[in-house]
């Protein structure tokens, strides 16, 4: 049965159809379904990955576009990608690439922007990035931070504000004990400590309370404040963040590298109830900027990422989870067609490639074309404003909507952008 609109309802009840105020209400609660909400990931590869060296490759293409690397079969019909990323491959029923992802912003910090905000940098609107979008829209449960960064946001919170900042984590290093600032206790202070000091501090701010008019800095403070002591209070959020309890097979399934294990951690507090993870691949670590020995340096960099994102895949499947979280991989751009002079290639915002997975992603498929030398779309191209939608709505959250901003006019979430068709 379809939804009726006020001018319906009456329009029927003066036809006499019997359709009384109680039915028109349970019609309407049957039929106007909440937007689902996921968790989600977010796999920043900062530096810029080439995208003709990983997903999209051009084995047809000169020499000197083609580069060193050759495309392997996936276990989805037709696609292929770089022979560097065997397991993948063979789980590539579970992603999408989205090819032909294109912009105008060559420039690495602008870009960065661009891409985990879903909109061009402005002088005057501080755009959200996605994680803190999700902490105000799907707050998770009080002893649980609902928005996770491991390695620092680059972005922030923007117009939001800082409250729904994300809880910063390091990256972890295999063997290493594992502690996060808010979660892990120090030398000698115990929950019983923690307790009794955090009763001081709430009988000092009863004392001096009627200081009503904190801007939003303070009030940050102030839920940083009581949430930390949720945190490290609650054995669940203190587990989630616990690596040593992992089997040793998990893992080598994962890496024993800072991304494997990274991802593991992300893995482990989607499952205690954190809504969302972002995991920084910075150049410091993780370098992709390959302005010089691009391919000597991927054939480091493309095993632990293989190995890290397929575990992490295979293990949300596993789990009952993969349905449930949203996952986007993507860099700030692409590197240029031809090879320079230094066996590198440079910045290149015409063309990139990403991958989506989970939720209503349909794996196996590849969304999008470059030309002959993966210089910029064949036909239709996407644009970052167009993937943020897309991981928007794959997380429940509509990109069309409106939030007051720090310039004080409602400001549209992603205002040039449009989930991608074919996607889902």
């Amino acid at each position: 049965m379809r939804n009726f609109t006020r001018r319906q309802f009456l329009q029927v009840g003066s036809l006499g159809s019997g359709l009384t105020l109680a039915d028109y209400l349970r019609i309407q609660a049957a039929e106007t379904k909440p937007p689902e909400k996921r968790s989600a990931i977010f796999i920043f590869m900062e530096g810029a990955p080439s995208h003709q060296d990983t997903f999209d490759l051009k084995p047809d293409a000169p020499a000197e576009v083609r580069g060193e690397f050759k495309p392997i079969a996936t276990n989805a019909a037709g696609v292929q990608i770089c022979e560097h990323m065997p397991l993948l491959a063979s789980g590539a029923n579970k992603f999408a690439i989205i090819r032909g992802v294109t912009h105008n912003v060559a420039d690495h910090g602008l870009a960065k922007k661009y891409l985990l905000t879903g909109n061009k940098s402005s002088q005057t609107v501080s755009y959200p990035e996605y994680g803190s979008v999700v902490s105000h829209e799907f707050p998770s449960v009080r002893e649980l931070p609902t928005y996770v960064s491991i390695d620092e946001s680059f972005v922030g919170p923007g117009y939001l504000g800082s409250r729904y900042s994300a809880l910063t984590a390091d990256k972890p290093k295999h063997g290493v004990p594992y502690s996060v600032r808010g979660v892990s206790l120090e030398d000698g202070l115990t929950v019983a400590k923690y307790k009794s000091q955090k009763k001081l501090l709430d009988d000092l701010d009863t004392a001096f309370r009627g200081f009503e008019d904190l801007d939003d800095q303070v009030r940050g403070m102030d839920r940083f404040s009581q949430q930390a002591f949720d945190i490290i209070s609650s054995p669940k959020a203190r587990s989630a963040f616990d690596l040593s309890r992992e089997k040793p097979e998990e893992n080598d399934r994962f890496g024993k590298h800072e991304f494997g294990q990274s991802l593991l951690l992300a893995a482990r507090l989607i499952e205690a109830g954190v809504h969302f993870v972002t995991v920084r691949l910075r150049p410091a670590d993780f370098d992709f900027d390959t302005h010089s020995d691009n391919f000597s340096r991927l054939r480091t960099l493309l095993p632990p990422f293989d190995r890290g994102l397929a575990a992490l895949l295979d293990r949300l499947e596993e789990r009952g989870l993969l349905s449930s979280t949203a996952i986007m991989a993507a860099g700030e751009f692409g590197r240029t067609p031809k090879i320079n002079s230094q066996g590198g290639r440079d910045h290149w915002a015409r063309a990139m490639s990403a991958v989506m997975a989970g939720g209503d992603v349909k794996g196996g498929r590849v969304i999008g074309e470059t030309d002959r030398t993966a210089a910029e779309p064949k036909s239709i191209g996407y644009t970052p404003d167009d993937l943020a939608a897309s991981f928007f709505a794959n997380i429940g959250i509509s990109p069309k909507i409106e939030f007051r901003s720090n310039v004080g006019r409602p400001i549209t979430l992603v205002r040039d952008g449009s989930p991608i068709r074919g996607l889902f």
